[in-house]
């Protein structure tokens, strides 16, 4: 059993998902914008959501990128965490994923998304599984089949991959893998 416990629904909901969107402020960081002295816009990013895109990647389900901003901290995380699938600037998120959806061959009924604000609703409303940090805006929340208990930044998006691995079986096999064998 995975460490975050998962409503029977909402495990199956997120059942043979093969493609997660994910928003960058308010889910991947705290939502907040800093600047430093030089104006140059800095970012806080959570290692433990970073790892659980690679740990989505490893189980063959894609992760995916679409933000409607774009900044150098931002291509440095996630270049770093070595996501191919990225759409920056991207005020209009709906016709980003369709596309991303054609280009994976999926369907809406194989995705998932977590998002925070309206620009995310389009694509939250379609897929088989939303879900939002409890940090998002009210309507997002109220459409999300699942609320993290994590905010966006500080662990909202490891929970999220936490949810598509245990439905997905993933979750056990993998956490016994790290564990290593035991003597």
């Amino acid at each position: 059993m995975a460490a975050q416990p998962f409503k029977t629904e909402t495990l199956l909901l997120a059942q043979d998902l093969r493609v997660a969107f994910f928003d960058v402020d308010g889910v991947l960081t705290d939502g907040g914008v800093y600047f430093s002295e030089h104006g140059e816009t800095l970012k806080r990013f959570s290692i433990l959501d970073g790892y659980g895109l690679k740990l989505l990647r490893r189980a063959g389900i894609t992760p995916v990128v679409i933000t409607g901003r774009d900044s150098k901290p931002l291509r440095v995380r996630l270049e770093a965490l070595g996501l191919e699938h990225v759409r920056y600037g991207t005020e209009d998120k709906l016709p980003a994923a369709q596309a991303l959806l054609a280009q994976l061959g999926l369907d809406w009924s194989q995705a998932a998304a977590i998002g925070d604000d309206w620009p995310d609703l389009p694509v939250l409303a379609r897929v088989a599984l939303a879900v939002a940090p409890p940090n998002a805006h009210l309507e997002v929340r109220n459409i999300a089949h699942h609320v993290t208990s994590a905010r966006g930044g500080e662990g909202a998006a490891r929970e999220f991959c936490d949810l598509l691995l245990t439905a997905g079986g993933h979750y056990r096999r993998m956490l016994d893998a790290a564990r290593g064998p035991l003597t």
